[in-house]
């Protein structure tokens, strides 16, 4: 991990780590959760779709305001948001289907087209979609919008693959796995654009998590391995919390290092 300057004339530094392994990791991990948080929430506790959804929406409303306020990368901060998005974002897309309606194929191209319009709008002003260049408010805010955006579209085409193809959990979280495998080679053995490679494999460790969390939890009658929403929760939180306590620990060494 590197320590960021400031960005002359407005005092901003970059507020988003770098794509290392642990970052990965914990992504990976945090869609997990917000797979299998929602379903809790939801159903376990008996929020509901709609309660659940108002609930982390606000929570979410709360650590974003913080986030966007905040001057530097906080480790506990940004994984706390990218958490609640996962949860929130889950939620938007199972609400479309299973209180509206939507089927999933609809939901996924629609999230398609509103990430790409995101993108663009974000590009024609910034002219860079890099994620080392999160130096201002208005970026951060296409940064956030776009990731909302990620974890709904990797929802619906995670659930579309797994359920409205009947390809299972297993073979869900296989084709993705293989799908990000083949983004790391492009990225590492071809040189394909690295700010590319990073949105398409984001967008897809979404839906790669969400089978992950769904094999997991669901029984075996549904094709799952049967430990429970609670247990996989649990168990994924634990290695966030445990990882992104390093990363902070880290941090503060290396300010501590440069002061």
């Amino acid at each position: 991990m590197t320590i960021a300057t400031v960005r002359a004339g407005h005092g901003w530094i970059n507020k988003v780590p770098e794509a290392t392994l642990l970052f990965w990791i914990i992504k990976m991990m945090s869609t997990t959760v917000g797979e299998t948080g929602a379903d809790y929430l939801a159903t376990d506790l008996h929020f509901g779709l709609v309660g659940t959804s108002l609930t982390t929406g606000l929570l979410l409303a709360c650590a974003l305001l913080f986030q966007l306020r905040a001057k530097r990368y906080l480790p506990a901060l940004y994984w706390i948001c990218v958490v609640l998005v996962s949860v929130f974002g889950t939620l938007v897309t199972d609400m479309l289907s299973d209180l509206a309606g939507v089927p999933l194929a609809f939901s996924t191209t629609a999230f398609s087209i509103a990430m790409i319009a995101t993108f663009a709008a974000w590009h024609a002003r910034e002219k860079t979609l890099s994620i080392t260049a999160i130096d201002s408010p208005r970026r951060e805010l296409f940064y956030w919008t776009v990731i909302l955006f990620t974890f709904a579209l990797g929802t619906a085409a995670g659930d579309w693959v797994a359920e409205g193809l009947s390809l299972g959990y297993a073979n869900s979280a296989l084709l993705f796995g293989g799908l990000i495998g083949l983004v790391a080679l492009a990225r590492y053995a071809f040189k394909i654009n690295a700010t590319a490679c990073f949105w398409v494999a984001y967008v897809l460790t979404r839906p790669f998590g969400a089978s992950c969390g769904d094999l997991l939890s669901q029984p075996a009658g549904n094709g799952g391995l049967g430990f429970g929403t609670i247990a996989t929760s649990a168990l994924f939180l634990a290695v966030i919390v445990s990882l992104v306590s390093y990363l902070s620990f880290t941090q503060k060494r290396l300010t501590a290092q440069g002061a």
